[in-house]
């Protein structure tokens, strides 16, 4: 596996989880907004398999799950090995997904191997591929949508929300598509060296809370991410 970087602890990223977030290379969207445009192309990686994996065997006992990201992580041929071998070693795993690889997205699930599901919605229907930045199967992302939302498996959805790309009416149209998920997370938008387009925005606090009203009808749960309560 190609991998780019280890988070070597985090208490945030998998729920009731006290994890660490491996990031493998590449990604087959190119999102404006994205914060790890640096490793959107699968290179060789900066950190060996072995060296990983040595420092999951030192972490039992301390670390209890291992949080799959990227980039897209099922976009790499041998992401099942990768996280059957995380597995192995006792770790509970969390896999985050654009959801545009719904049968690898299914296996992983029914064989065991995730424990834990954060899919990106990027956008309603219509701006998808704006969104996406390149051209997608949205019946892939809506089957993901569908399967996480028959409750084989823990999931969240989730939205980075950027002023340019986000209005009501998509956050209205994106309630439709995931009415009656358990959770769902709005994240604005932050800026970084490595987001693909400059000159982006967040919304403010009040916006974002505006959205939020708008999407209770469809998802009782929806949160803020940072947001308190």
């Amino acid at each position: 596996m190609k991998i780019s970087g280890l988070q070597k602890t985090t208490l945030l990223d998998f729920p009731g989880k006290v994890a660490c977030t491996v990031f493998l290379s590449g990604c087959n969207f190119r999102c404006p907004f994205c914060q790890n445009g640096e490793i959107l192309d699968i290179a060789e990686g900066e950190i060996p398999e072995k060296e990983f994996f040595d420092f999951l065997e030192k972490r039992k006992g301390i670390l209890d799950g291992v949080c799959v990201s990227g980039g897209e992580p099922l976009l790499q041929a041998g992401t099942e090995e990768f996280i059957r071998k995380i597995k192995s070693l006792g770790y509970a795993v969390k896999l985050d997904t654009n959801g545009s690889f719904p049968e690898k997205l299914k296996s992983l699930v029914l064989e065991g191997l995730v424990d834990f599901v954060a899919m990106d919605i990027k956008n309603s229907r219509a701006k998808y591929e704006r969104t996406a930045g390149v051209h997608c199967d949205f019946s892939k992302i809506e089957e993901s949508i569908a399967f996480l939302l028959s409750g084989k498996v823990e999931y969240e959805f989730r939205t980075t929300a950027v002023k340019e790309f986000h209005k009501t009416e998509d956050f209205i149209d994106i309630g439709k598509r995931i009415k009656g998920a358990k959770r769902y997370f709005l994240q604005n938008f932050k800026d970084s060296e490595f987001v693909l387009q400059k000159g982006l925005t967040p919304f403010s606090d009040d916006e974002l809370q505006t959205f939020k009203r708008i999407l209770k009808p469809f998802v009782p749960s929806v949160l803020i991410r940072g947001e308190n309560g």
